[in-house]
């Protein structure tokens, strides 16, 4: 059953009518199946479709890329590679179940395939901790990335997170050890590597495994230091701002392709992933093969050295007039105030309680 976005009421109510014409009988006053009208109620449906999602802003692109139905990276590692083959634990403390790493095929090569796994339903959404990785998970895609790069494959990882897990029990296990270690582990590596974002690519829990040669986005994926809501609360203390955010904070393909940050977009099928995902999978693999074909047929390019300019890079391309959207300079400026003069009221508060404390 297909699940419509909120900016697609005219979507649904066109396939409910075109639900109708396929199944006359249950339907009051139709009795035959009329084909031409289904074909052209059809052509509309698909007009709608291209209307709709060639106009999408940064807010509704970020309700496309969490799509409950959006193709997650189990479905792309069954019907992109072969012979995969799944390792798990990081061999420290337990597996984390968030992250799916293994050795497979694609075409004739070996490559080492990790990838973010948020769920489908409840309970594997539960199961997969809702994509949201664990020390755990980081040390074990450690461990398997200097795997591939000492018999020389090549790393391919499939991004959709949140973020990484901020519950005690990860923090006390080192969880930000944990993500800096995996993103010095990438930039050490000596084989070429390649990210997808293939929805939400959030922080720290994406860039662990995101720092790579090339990184790639699906036309509807986000990749932000903070999601939209993180931000209007910070910067409004108001949720309700998650649409401007998410245009301040340039968090989809098409901006940060523009900024350099992202290699490539990988075109999705009309009306997202999620209504072709076979054929979003066939797109992912075409670049993949392309990305490698490049690296095996340049002996040249040094793909440390190569990975970390790339990094080392971002930011210094972008005009100094450039604008970050509507954030409102004068009420940014008032919330600083606001909280110096809060930080000036506790720090009084504080020395008062003392000298009475001591009196």
């Amino acid at each position: 059953m297909m699940t419509y976005l909120d900016f697609e009421k005219e979507i649904e109510q066109l396939d409910k009518n075109l639900d109708a014409l396929k199944n006359p009988y249950e339907s009051e006053g139709i009795s035959s199946i009329n084909q031409d009208k289904i074909t052209d109620l059809q052509s509309t449906i698909d007009r709608k479709i291209i209307e709709i999602y060639s106009n999408l802003n940064s807010w509704q692109k970020t309700k496309v890329a969490r799509h409950e139905k959006r193709p997650r990276s189990d479905y792309y590692i069954k019907n992109i590679f072969q012979n995969f083959q799944l390792i798990s634990g990081d061999r420290y403390y337990a597996e984390d179940e968030s992250v799916i790493t293994g050795f497979a095929k694609l075409d004739n090569m070996s490559v080492l395939v990790i990838g973010q796994e948020k769920g489908y339903d409840t309970e594997s959404r539960i199961k997969r901790n809702f994509g949201m990785m664990r020390p755990e998970g980081y040390r074990k895609c450690m461990r398997l990335m200097k795997t591939a790069d000492k018999f020389n494959i090549p790393i391919i990882s499939f991004i959709d997170t949140p973020g990484a897990y901020p519950g005690k029990g990860a923090e006390e296990r080192g969880q930000a050890e944990a993500i800096a270690s995996s993103i010095d582990c990438c930039l050490s590596l000596n084989v070429p590597t390649i990210s997808i974002i293939i929805g939400e690519g959030g922080s720290g829990g994406a860039i662990a495994l995101a720092t790579s040669n090339k990184v790639l986005m699906l036309e509807h994926s986000i990749y932000s230091v903070i999601s939209p809501e993180g931000c209007a609360s910070i910067l409004w203390k108001d949720v309700s701002k998650s649409n401007e955010a998410a245009e301040a904070m340039k968090i989809t393909a098409q901006d940060l392709f523009k900024f350099n940050i992202i290699d490539e977009i990988i075109k999705e099928p009309t009306g997202g992933a999620h209504r072709d995902p076979i054929g979003c999978a066939n797109s992912i693999k075409s670049s993949l093969l392309k990305y490698l074909e490049f690296y095996n047929n340049r002996n040249d390019i040094n793909i440390r050295a190569d990975r970390k300019e790339k990094f080392m890079k971002i930011g210094k391309d972008l005009p100094a007039d450039i604008s970050f959207g509507k954030f409102n300079k004068d009420e940014i400026i008032q919330m600083s105030k606001n909280k110096k003069i809060i930080l000036i009221s506790f720090l009084i508060i504080t020395i008062l309680g003392l000298l009475f404390y001591l009196s």
